[in-house]
């Protein structure tokens, strides 16, 4: 049950072709062979010499990163739209170079890489400009907006100039879903064959406007915002999905009846099967009475995880227990064994530099995704969350809208797995 090591990436025609511009990581090479690591395994230290020059755009999400505290990293340069976001943008990475816009920044030469926190459905678009400038790309999710067509022009893009992209997915960084990962890898689970996942988020409406103008988020369908779910099982187990039945409830609320995505759902639900039969159960909730939060569940033959609870109850393990009990109709069933499950800040460990080692924002994710970027470029190997497992985390969610448009219509997803070599 254990999810195979990933191979290390094989060089293609457009990489070779950037050798020379990109010679810098080699210097590195001799250090990164005594840390290389997986894209499941442990995160390594490396503090080669040369460092990642990055250009940050997106003043508001974008300001919760550390690649400042990176040992092999610069920020060189940050942009956005608004003046007083650049501004906090260098004041919080002590940098003292601005651009108005990622097209003008993405035309400096002295930039390796450039973290996108813009708006979600310019994501593609962005990286596309940054790639054909010969940047390395970290872009904020999803991956894709609301289209197949998004998810073409991301894969061509990477596959054709050979650079690095990675999506920066919190789910995969949180706490309880590394502890989660290093249970599976050492088959814990038995046979892993059910996960559930929810993200429920009321009130949302409050982005849906700035300065009495609509945001891009108004009327957003939740399952075009799926990869905080959708992580939490292909992170784990490495499944694939590949066929949804998705099903939505909106209301009469005016925000439903007009908006640029045609989106009548406040809330979708969907049953995905995936590429090995089994079954991921995922909720993407903008309104209700529900208690809120992101977390999932983890159901196996030997054990189960149940990740912690929104009202404050934290992570359980579940063991298949040799006693037995009577129920309330005087039939005997096995009765489980309940363990509470003593997080570990993972944070706090050497899977992170000492300069990194600190709490960080949605669940301690956020330094293991600037750790992740920079190390990957500097090994010259692929990122955990590359744009394949980008796009295994989005695509289905795309799919599964299209699913509840159409009353709940059985659909297949299509693969957007790595070719193989």
């Amino acid at each position: 049950m254990n999810q195979p090591e990933q191979s290390s990436e094989q060089t293609s025609p457009a990489k070779e072709k950037r050798l020379d511009r990109r010679r810098f990581m080699q210097q590195s090479s001799t250090a990164a062979a005594a840390t290389a690591l997986s894209a499941h395994g442990t995160w390594a230290v490396n503090t080669a010499p040369k460092k990642i020059r990055v250009g940050i755009v997106g003043g508001r999400f974008g300001l919760g990163f550390q690649f400042y505290e990176h040992p092999d990293c610069i920020v060189e340069a940050v942009s956005d739209l608004r003046p007083e976001r650049r501004r906090r943008l260098m004041e919080v990475y002590h940098c003292k170079k601005s651009y108005d816009s990622l097209e003008e920044l993405v035309l400096d030469k002295n930039i390796d890489a450039v973290a996108i926190f813009t708006d979600g459905p310019l994501h593609v678009d962005h990286t596309i400009k940054a790639m054909k400038n010969g940047k390395h790309v970290l872009s904020a999710v999803p991956a894709a907006w609301g289209t197949l067509e998004q998810a073409d022009q991301l894969r061509d893009i990477v596959e054709s100039t050979g650079l690095q992209y990675m999506m920066a997915e919190t789910s995969y960084y949180q706490q309880f879903t590394i502890s989660v990962r290093k249970m599976y890898q050492q088959g814990k689970f038995g046979d892993l064959f059910y996960c559930d996942s929810t993200y429920q988020h009321d009130g949302l409406e409050k982005l849906y406007f700035e300065n009495g103008k609509r945001t891009w988020r108004y009327g957003m369908a939740p399952m075009h915002y799926p990869t905080h779910s959708t992580a939490h099982l292909v992170c784990v187990t490495g499944e694939r999905l590949t066929e949804v039945v998705c099903h939505g409830w909106g209301d009469d609320d005016p925000i439903l009846k007009d908006n640029a995505y045609h989106n009548p759902f406040w809330n979708e639900s969907a049953m995905f099967k995936t590429d090995r039969g089994h079954a991921f159960d995922c909720r993407v909730w903008w309104k209700g009475a529900h208690r809120g939060g992101e977390t999932a569940k983890w159901i196996g033959t030997k054990s189960s995880f149940y990740g912690p609870d929104p009202n404050g109850m934290g992570s359980v393990i579940v063991r298949k227990g040799k006693q037995t009990e009577k129920d309330d109709a005087g039939f005997v069933r096995n009765l489980p064994k309940f363990e509470k499950y003593d997080q570990p800040m993972w944070w706090k460990t050497d899977m992170l530099p000492e300069p990194l080692r600190h709490n960080s924002g949605h669940q301690g994710s956020h330094t293991f995704i600037t750790h992740e970027f920079i190390d990957a470029l500097m090994k010259e190997r692929r990122p955990t969350v590359d744009v394949y497992e980008a796009l295994a985390y989005t695509v289905p969610g795309i799919v599964a809208h299209q699913s509840a448009l159409h009353g709940g219509e059985l659909l297949k997803i299509p693969s957007y797995d790595r070719p193989r070599s």
